[in-house]
């Protein structure tokens, strides 16, 4: 591996199609497109300020390095790459790519980011920006502090532990997602969406969990949520109670009361649906 350190790397493609490299303490100023179509990159608390920096890239790892808001649209069509304690500001940063590890990341201005991407794992990330994760598939996610409407939106094949999402339209035209142990705020959570599972999870939603098919909901709280399950069909045991419901499809909804139950049977048919109140029993 050839090494480069303590390095101000400027102009277009600085490093265009460079292969075995580990780069050190160095900066990636101007000129777009500084590692594009590089391979089997190593790169130490460095710095990227430029446009475009990890295009059509395979195997980079990164530690400890920062991308400066000026680097958008950071790491598209790249296959496995990684980054391990790093703040990434710039928004649009991964689209098309696959194979992606992000270990105690931050990323402060996440629009539009993790786009389209196949392969995703997230530990201890946090981020705050509008259409995280858009249909991307096959991810496994822990510690997720997300903030920003519209999370996952067509998502495929999600898995979220122990994570905090304050989004608005989360989780909308998905398919098999499972969330453990997390905390929900947003209005219109889930809808569309076939196959989503929330085991141990506190929610709070205006008119969330609706239009779905298959919607699982285990050991979970509905706080302030009102309007839900809207011609889904759900198999739900709550804990405590719910605001309202509102004309489910069919299943069985199990809580310790529900505060008002809105059944029109011009609408849907009652018999498809079980309500049992624990408080009643």
């Amino acid at each position: 591996m050839t090494e480069i350190k303590q390095q101000l790397l400027t102009g277009e493609r600085a490093l265009f199609m460079c292969r075995d490299l580990v780069i050190t303490d160095s900066t990636f100023a101007d000129g777009e497109s500084h590692l594009k179509e590089s391979a089997n990159i190593e790169l130490f608390n460095s710095m990227f300020k430029w446009k475009y920096p990890l295009w059509y890239s395979e195997n980079i790892k990164l530690k400890n390095c920062t991308f400066f808001d000026t680097a958008r649209a950071g790491v598209w069509y790249t296959h496995n790459i990684s980054f391990e304690n790093c703040t990434i500001a710039a928004p649009k940063t991964f689209r098309h790519a696959s194979d992606i590890k992000l270990e105690n990341v931050t990323i402060p201005h996440a629009s539009e980011t993790m786009w389209w991407c196949e392969k995703v794992t997230l530990n201890n990330v946090s981020a705050c920006g509008d259409y995280f994760a858009m249909q991307s598939q096959d991810m496994e996610v822990n510690n997720l502090d997300l903030v920003g409407n519209y999370g996952f939106d067509g998502a495929k094949n999600v898995t979220i532990r122990n994570s905090r999402l304050l989004t608005k339209d989360a989780f909308w035209n998905c398919e098999n997602v499972t969330v453990h142990d997390s905390f929900i705020s947003g209005e219109y959570l889930g809808w569309n969406s076939k196959n989503l599972t929330l085991i141990n999870c506190t929610i709070e939603s205006l008119q969330g969990l609706c239009y779905i098919e298959n919607l699982v909901l285990i050991n979970c709280k509905l706080l302030n949520t009102t309007l839900a399950f809207e011609y889904s069909t759900v198999q739900a045991d709550i804990v405590g109670s719910v605001d309202s419901v509102l004309n489910p499809s069919g299943g069985r909804i199990c809580a310790d009361s529900i505060d008002k139950l809105i059944i029109e049977k011009d609408k849907i048919d009652p018999q498809k649906t079980v309500i049992i109140c624990r408080s009643k029993n």
